[in-house]
């Protein structure tokens, strides 16, 4: 896990980027994006007193990925155990750390659990760039990690930022089978793979059939395609190590899961956010 320090302070910068987005209806059916505006913009509204902003990465790469090349695919993220769970316990433990070692500290830990800009914190924090695919990339790492926040009541010594290295690139928006990424640095959350497979609750729209490249839960082409992913190295983490079936599952076992099945293989896992039925919708979706 790498750590990032940034001051608490206003996102001047995301402001108007969140505004006209949102404008747009980039979130689609993600109303719960508009809300707390004023809260995801400075920590310092979401904890009154807050000073620091600590941004911390934990890597997912797997080892392996699924082994039938005809199985409907679920995004790497959500190999094994809840992200959610895994990083709040380790930033308890970093936080329970500072607390014997400084004294009086008050602190908030926030994993996708609270309106705050992850990655425009990791960015702030210098551990890495924000891509054209809208995801953080780190130089020597690519960009297979969870974030996490800890906010502070202490002032700490900041990091910086670093460049962005995407340079004239255009891999990943060039591979979107949805086009998701409308230009460089803007992603139309409605058109994307993820946002249909995890986050609508609806019927997928008949017009989006075929454009899925197979995938069932979430997608990591833009990801996949990225040259700095090339430095990506296998996480160490055990917590992240798949249901030992789950890799092995041919496209004829997922057609054919049942709720007893769905239930062994992702018992704590973030693909119990689109539950049985949600999953089944999308491998249904796929023929």
């Amino acid at each position: 896990m790498s750590a990032g320090i940034s001051k608490a302070d206003f996102l001047a910068e995301e402001a108007p980027r969140l505004e006209k987005w949102l404008k747009e209806n980039r979130n689609g059916e993600m109303k719960y994006m508009e809300n707390y505006f004023d809260k995801r913009l400075d920590p310092r509204v979401l904890f009154d007193g807050c000073k620091s902003v600590v941004s911390v990465l934990l890597n997912y790469f797997p080892t392996e990925t699924q082994k039938d090349a005809e199985a409907p695919k679920i995004s790497k993220y959500a190999y094994g155990e809840d992200y959610h769970f895994v990083i709040k316990r380790k930033l308890q433990v970093l936080l329970d750390f500072i607390q014997q070692e400084v004294g009086e500290v008050e602190g908030r830990i926030f994993v996708d659990s609270a309106p705050v800009m992850d990655k425009a914190w990791a960015k702030k924090s210098g551990l890495g760039w924000i891509g054209k695919n809208s995801n953080l990339i780190s130089r020597g790492a690519g960009s297979f990690f969870f974030i996490g926040e800890l906010l502070l009541d202490i002032d700490l010594d900041e990091d910086h930022e670093v460049a962005d290295f995407c340079g004239t690139c255009t891999r990943c928006l060039d591979a979107c089978p949805t086009g998701a990424i409308i230009q460089p640095y803007v992603v139309d959350g409605s058109k994307c793979i993820s946002y249909f497979t995890i986050e609508l609750k609806d019927a997928i729209p008949v017009a989006m059939k075929g454009q899925f490249d197979n995938n069932m839960f979430g997608c990591d082409i833009c990801q996949d395609v990225c040259p700095w992913n090339s430095f990506s190295k296998p996480h160490q983490e055990s917590a992240f190590l798949p249901h030992p079936d789950l890799l092995s599952m041919t496209k004829q076992e997922w057609k054919n899961i049942s709720k007893e099945a769905f239930d062994k293989l992702f018992k704590n896992s973030a693909v119990k956010r689109t539950k049985f039925n949600g999953l089944k919708r999308n491998i249904d979706f796929l023929d």
